[in-house]
């Protein structure tokens, strides 16, 4: 079946709905969401926790609550939100393969705006050795089947071993504790702040090793120190890797999109126009996980660009790339946007190592056209928002601009 709409959203999670909801409620005409999971609202429907703003009430909302009011604004802007859904893979620049659970469709459409997500990279792309016993989750994982089977004691596994240091590695421990499971350490290759885990056992600078056990988990070997020093042994029945954020690019990359080097999205400017005209992307598929608020923010500032697209505007013909300084020892892992256009946009940069009181450096061409003080310290986990002004001295015609970091 062929079918004619004037926006395409792809990915029904805070960024994708809130596109969706702005857009139709300024009258961009038909604008359909398209979710390839039975329920739409994204990671936060899986998060049963506070933390995502309050209601009109002042209420503390928690995951499925923000997911819930993200789905009816979109629906009751006028929106169609069609749930189990995939896109699959690309017709044309603006036309997409669609399975349904009607059967096939070609779904045509005057913009496509990409806003698949992210997701926790699994055990085997972390390349963990052992065998593969069961009671090795992700903190989605780990977060639905709570949410499916409810907290019952035992449900999960007895004992946990956590692994990550960043806030959705508290996530899985409040999740572990809520289900009935005794959490036995935190394991984090990277320094982590010990008092927000509590009373939990905290292994910085350490890492896992290998999964013992066949048919259940029995245990995890890790390795501690700067010299990896021989291997112990942390009895467990579950283990949860948590953190280790990649964009869900695939659509993005069949679809012939550059990706940014650093974060592995879409290169994206301002208004978050990627390098092919008429498709958008917004949200963690653009450089990993950010916070729910932070992503559904993208989705609406990029409906300002889709409307300006319906209404005529041309679509930027030049846009000056954006990175880091190549070489795994580089300070920074990654810059974002990735394209410098005519739409000013702070800058987003993420350090790959601990840095003091930084001093950020822009060059074009080889030549220095800025340099950016900061103060306080720059944790890996954390990104920095530098304000629009970080291009003056950017030549729009120009060559590629190489964002670095002294200090």
């Amino acid at each position: 079946m062929n079918r004619t709409v004037d926006v395409l959203v792809v990915g029904a999670g805070p960024a994708g709905l809130a596109a969706a909801a702005r857009l139709a409620a300024a009258g961009a005409g038909r604008v359909e969401v398209l979710e390839r999971d039975q329920a739409a609202g994204g990671v936060p429907r899986h998060c049963a926790r506070p933390g995502f703003g309050a209601d009109g009430r002042g209420r503390p909302l928690d995951g499925p609550g923000y997911a819930r009011r993200a789905v009816r604004a979109a629906l009751r802007a006028g929106a169609t939100v069609r749930t189990g859904v995939s896109a699959t893979g690309w017709a044309g620049p603006l036309t997409l393969d669609v399975t349904a659970p009607t059967g096939l469709e070609r779904v045509r459409a005057r913009a496509v705006v990409l806003a698949t997500g992210a997701r926790e990279r699994p055990r085997g792309a972390r390349l963990v050795p052992g065998s593969r016993p069961a009671g090795v989750l992700t903190t989605g994982e780990l977060q639905r089947l709570v949410l499916r089977f409810g907290a019952r004691p035992g449900h999960i596994g007895r004992r946990a071993v956590v692994v990550g240091g960043d806030p959705v590695a508290r996530s899985a421990v409040r999740t572990l504790r809520t289900a009935g499971v005794e959490v036995v350490a935190v394991v984090s290759e990277h320094p982590v702040r010990r008092a927000v885990f509590g009373s939990v056992p905290v292994l910085s600078g350490a890492i896992v090793a290998e999964l013992l056990g066949r048919g259940r988990l029995t245990g995890v070997a890790v390795r501690a120190g700067a010299g990896r020093a021989a291997p112990y042994t942390l009895r467990c029945d579950t283990v949860v890797f948590t953190g280790d954020w990649i964009p869900e690019h695939e659509l993005a990359r069949t679809g012939g999109l550059p990706l940014a080097p650093g974060t592995r999205g879409p290169a994206v400017d301002g208004a978050f126009r990627t390098a092919v005209p008429g498709v958008f992307a917004a949200g963690n598929l653009l450089r990993g996980v950010q916070p729910a608020v932070a992503a559904a923010a993208e989705g609406r500032a990029s409906a300002a660009a889709v409307a300006e697209l319906l209404e005529g505007r041309p679509w930027p013909e030049d846009r000056v790339p954006v990175g880091v300084a190549a070489g795994p020892a580089g300070p920074l892992r990654w810059v974002t946007p990735g394209l410098f256009g005519p739409t000013a946009a702070p800058l987003l940069v993420r350090p790959a190592r601990r840095l003091v009181r930084p001093v950020l450096t822009l060059s074009q061409d080889g030549v220095p056209v800025g340099r950016v003080p900061l103060g306080g310290v720059l944790l890996p986990r954390r990104s920095v928002r530098l304000p629009p002004g970080w291009a003056e001295g950017v030549d729009p015609a120009g060559g590629p601009v190489v964002v670095g970091a002294e200090g």
